[in-house]
């Protein structure tokens, strides 16, 4: 039984299968493919893109969603265990989606499960459906993966979409600049694993003159639900904002790229450049969440 919690657990082959099915849905976004099939969308924390875009990668391919999108209307309120939730929801679908504020929580429960599970973020360790997505958007954009330059920007050490879209970019010769103020700069580990991988890699604070010769250009927000001081938030959340003005020396085939939401560092005179890519890379993840669920399903497309 194939689960996808981590980034890690696809090979280049694999991510490159799934990225090439999603290419197939967007020609074609209705099938059946699912039908008589049941998912189970279960949701600890708030989300408006990914649990949407799964609920509607699952229409699409012809299958039935079930679950919830608050842990307070549940049985979890009266102190039931992760365990168990996970045991009574895997009689009841053919695969789980699961998103949960705890690190190593969708890990667990893909260990409890009888069906295949999905992990839609866990706490600030990784969000693999949003790197696929990511991925199949950096490919459509620059017509191809290899070689190329990404600047990170925002929260390093919180972003879960960062530290997975990092692992995944190292099975294609990538080179990254990271930027962000010292306390938010990438956890050592994935330095480590940079290293070890032989990517180049440079850190900065300012966002002038590091982002003219990228060719992604991937903002994140300061996510306010990460701190448990409120002060620290506030000194943190306004460091970077991006302005139209600031892409006219850039690259012509940049392309801006955030997971959203976005709070401040996107200001809205970006959303009308050329550039900007946004809200275009949030509808690719109906097609790369139909991919991935056929991939764990073993249907084939």
């Amino acid at each position: 039984m194939k689960n996808l919690v981590s980034i890690s657990d696809l090979s280049k082959d694999e991510i490159v299968n799934i990225l090439d099915r999603a290419e197939r849905f967007e020609a074609c976004p209705v099938s059946r493919l699912m039908e008589g099939k049941v998912a189970a969308s279960i949701f600890f924390e708030p989300s408006t893109r990914t649990r949407l875009s799964f609920e509607t990668a699952v229409n699409r391919l012809g299958g039935r969603i079930i679950g919830f999108s608050e842990a307070a209307n549940t049985s979890v309120s009266k102190g039931e265990s992760l365990k168990d939730t996970i045991a009574m929801v895997s009689g009841y679908a053919d695969i789980i989606i699961m998103r949960h504020p705890l690190e190593g929580s969708v890990r667990y429960a893909s260990e409890v499960s009888r069906v295949p599970v999905v992990n839609a973020g866990d706490g600030s360790n990784q969000h693999p459906t949003q790197t696929l997505l990511d991925l199949y958007s950096i490919r459509k954009t620059q017509g191809r993966l290899d070689k190329l330059s990404i600047a990170m920007i925002g929260d390093l050490k919180y972003g879960r979409t960062v530290h997975s879209l990092l692992m995944a970019m190292s099975h294609f010769e990538p080179s990254f600049k990271f930027i962000a103020p010292e306390e938010m700069s990438l956890p050592e580990e994935y330095r480590k694993f940079l290293r070890e991988h032989a990517i180049p890699f440079v850190e900065a604070r300012d966002m002038n003159g590091n982002i003219d010769d990228v060719d992604i250009i991937y903002m994140t927000r300061v996510q306010k639900e990460r701190f448990s001081e409120p002060m620290e938030y506030e000194k943190l959340k306004n460091t970077y904002t991006l302005r139209s003005a600031m892409l006219e020396n850039t690259k012509p085939n940049v392309r801006v790229l955030h997971p959203l939401p976005r709070v401040g560092e996107i200001a809205a005179d970006v959303d009308d450049n050329p550039k900007a890519y946004y809200f275009q890379q949030a509808r690719n993840g109906v097609f790369a969440r139909m991919a991935v669920i056929c991939h764990l399903l073993g249907i084939k497309c």
